[in-house]
């Protein structure tokens, strides 16, 4: 967690509500593995990270309450009452939400102020919008006394994003962004909302995350088309998600399916097999089988379920083909964002470079390299 970023916080607040604030810190996330399984009640694999979102908050005694995002040298002043999603938004809807959330399950809030910053790129995959949504249930849990549980702060953020944004994510992100380790992941299922710590050691090679920079416009409709197709599949095999199917299951009615359909839900079943695969070789310490199933994850996203695109997998393929590198993926929802790679320690600046200078050449313009450590989930400063 950058302590410029919180000092920086800091001082807008005093600055702007002359006032000492409360401060939260909420991560967000990475996904090792198991990419569009947790809307299918499946299991994925996230931890959160040391980048995210910076919050302050306190009570004010005005009849308006009001939001900064320092980041935009944006103001947005509301009222506590008939809360509503703002057409074209953007980061209000998500501040909003979380609001509407808490104030519907009947607890009170006061006018407060908040400003908050982040350092997590906006459409990286990164879930900055869950980090944004956990700081700010956190911090109004925090100075009203709510006494809210995280698991229910995550579903108040979770709601936000489903009646706000208008993603019907799955808790996945929210999740991470709460409930993260220092140098762990979570196998977390999706179903029954619990998960299991694995401390991983990656020993001599790190993560690396690069950034195509783009996000296709196909993004949030495409999300929702493979939503559906899902849960069709589902209805069709009789059960309440793909999570509860096998590959058996779904040849039954393969006939009956699209091939681009079967394809979508083989994906599915494939990749929750992929995630317990990944944790029984975390335990066994086996780092080039964790690095074979980011690829074969890729290989899925790209060729069966199809939310990759041409700068993914031009990034996953300089990836599989370097020695130096054990295995890399998309991340996310797709169609932009980043991919996550595990890099060797040693060639970590060699193969950045490489990479920038491929990607600006093949693309013309920059891709963004990041590394990041596996972090505790939100929490006051």
């Amino acid at each position: 967690m950058s302590k410029s970023l919180i000092k920086e916080v800091k001082k807008s607040f005093k600055e702007h509500f002359k006032t000492k604030p409360l401060m939260v810190f909420a991560p967000g996330r990475i996904n090792l593995i198991g990419e569009h399984t947790d809307y299918n009640d499946g299991y994925v694999f996230p931890a959160a990270i040391n980048k995210g979102i910076v919050l302050a908050i306190q009570k004010n005694d005005r009849n308006l309450s009001t939001a900064f995002a320092i980041n935009k040298n944006d103001f947005y002043e509301f009222e506590l009452k008939n809360i509503k999603p703002i057409k074209n938004g953007g980061w209000r809807n998500y501040i909003l939400g979380v609001i509407s959330g808490i104030l519907d399950l009947g607890y009170k809030l006061e006018n407060f102020d908040i400003a908050f910053a982040g350092n997590v790129p906006g459409g990286a995959g990164l879930s900055s919008s869950a980090a944004l949504e956990n700081s700010v249930v956190f911090a109004l849990n925090e100075l009203f006394n709510l006494n809210l549980t995280k698991k229910q702060m995550i579903l108040i953020s979770q709601k936000a994003e489903h009646d706000f944004a208008g993603v019907k994510c799955g808790i996945m992100d929210q999740y991470a962004s709460m409930f993260g380790l220092k140098k762990s992941a979570l196998l977390l299922d999706c179903k029954t909302v619990s998960s299991t710590p694995f401390k991983i050691n990656f020993k001599d090679y790190k993560l690396m995350l690069i950034n195509t920079n783009v996000k296709h416009d196909l993004s949030e409709s495409a999300y929702n088309d493979r939503r559906v197709v899902c849960e069709a599949v589902s209805k069709k095999l009789n059960i309440s998600a793909l999570r509860e199917a096998t590959v058996e299951d779904l040849n039954t009615i393969k006939e009956q399916l699209e091939e681009e359909n079967y394809q979508k839900a083989l994906y599915v079943i494939e990749e929750n097999l992929r995630v317990h695969e990944f944790a029984k070789h975390i335990d066994k310490g086996n780092l080039e089988m964790l690095g074979k199933l980011l690829n074969q994850s890729h290989h899925g996203l790209s060729n069966k379920y199809k939310v990759s695109c041409e700068e993914l997998d031009f990034l996953a393929t300089l990836a599989r083909d370097n020695p130096n590198v054990l295995g890399a993926r998309m991340m996310g929802g797709g169609f932009g964002g980043c991919t996550i790679n595990l890099v060797l320690k040693s060639e970590f600046k060699k193969f950045k470079k490489e990479v920038s200078n491929k990607f600006q050449k093949k693309f013309g313009r920059a891709c963004t390299v990041y590394k990041v450590k596996l972090s505790q989930g939100t929490h006051i400063i």
